[in-house]
């Protein structure tokens, strides 16, 4: 009898997660494009029911939101509750200072100093990964903490400021970021909580006032196109699976 090859429905599904993930917060796919079931299926050759489970992830962290007879689509944040969404960020961005700050070991401060390193590589030739880059940093600094729940909350109200900026703002500034990154770094390895929580404070400033209210047009593209390279890209980064028993 022959060994099946084919990914489990909930490896399929984290596939198609990932990659919307990426691309939503890269703001290849921007606010309010609509996101239909049949097409991402087409794409990862997935069912409906696995497209929707992935969806319905992304609902649950506010980057995707789901409308009654007329399908799913990344979600637009009003101007009004941007600010809220970014102060409850700063908050929560203490707590993950206040936890790392002389606690830091030396594996995860050289991890962090890589990852920083990824994004100075990335600045002025690949504006989309710099983007996504400089918002895995906070949630890198958050997994550090070693606490779930705040980690999950970081990683939400993080995505969903990438959401924000993509609505409202000024061009990502990457240099700013990187130097910023570089700085926090320093402090929390040095355990200098009081300076550290300053400069992150400085640094969540400094992204929210890049949002303004300007509405950026969106450029209609077909979504199979745009999925594309974060398909190849997702599927290039996961181990083979073995073939069953």
């Amino acid at each position: 009898m022959a060994k099946s090859t084919q990914a489990p429905s909930t490896d399929r599904g984290s596939v198609i997660y990932k990659a919307l993930w990426h691309a939503i917060i890269e703001q290849a796919l921007r606010p309010g494009t609509k996101l239909p079931e049949d097409a991402i299926g087409e794409k990862f050759g997935a069912s409906r029911t696995i497209v929707r489970a992935a969806l319905g992830r992304l609902a649950a962290e506010g980057l995707v939101e789901l409308r009654r007879n007329r399908g799913a689509a990344v979600a637009t944040p009003s101007w009004n509750e941007a600010r809220d969404i970014f102060d409850v960020r700063l908050g929560l961005e203490r707590l993950v200072v206040a936890r790392l700050a002389g606690g830091l070991t030396r594996d995860q401060i050289k991890s962090l100093k890589s990852h920083v390193d990824a994004e100075q590589q990335a600045r002025g030739t690949n504006e989309p990964l710099s983007i996504r880059l400089a918002t895995a940093f906070h949630i890198k600094l958050a997994e550090m903490t070693g606490n779930p729940v705040l980690a999950r909350y970081v990683s939400e109200v993080a995505s969903r400021c990438g959401l924000i900026l993509a609505l409202y703002s000024r061009p990502h500034s990457s240099e700013c970021a990187v130097s910023e990154h570089r700085a926090i770094i320093a402090a929390l390895a040095s355990g200098d909580c009081g300076r550290a929580t300053s400069l992150m404070d400085q640094h969540l400033d400094a992204v929210a006032d890049r949002a303004l209210i300007v509405a950026h047009p969106p450029k209609e593209r077909d979504i199979k196109d745009i999925l594309s390279p974060y398909a190849a890209e997702i599927s290039s980064a996961r181990r083979p699976l073995r073939p069953r028993a």
